[in-house]
């Protein structure tokens, strides 16, 4: 089973529909969510691992780094999505 990391915020629509796709994939139980938005040393954690991507949510799936919803997405309409989940 996939290890998926999500870092976001409250109020954050894609972080919202990066959760919304990982449920079609039924894999939402696996993700661990970081919420940035109150402690400054958790923003900081993303920046270092994200290299420096300042926006929310930055996914991470097995370690490895996808990015934001955009290329979340965009890993789904490749027809890779499914490999890195399973």
């Amino acid at each position: 089973m996939p290890n998926i990391l999500m870092y976001k915020t409250p109020i954050c629509p894609y972080c919202n529909k990066a959760k919304a796709l990982f449920a079609q994939k039924n894999v939402a139980d696996k993700i661990t969510e970081i919420d940035i938005s109150k402690d400054p040393s958790l923003k900081l954690e993303m920046l270092d691992k994200s290299e420096g991507r300042m926006t929310v949510p930055q996914i991470f799936i097995n370690n490895t780094h996808i990015g934001g919803f955009d290329d979340l997405y965009a890993l789904d309409k490749a027809g890779k999505l499914d490999d890195l989940l399973s």
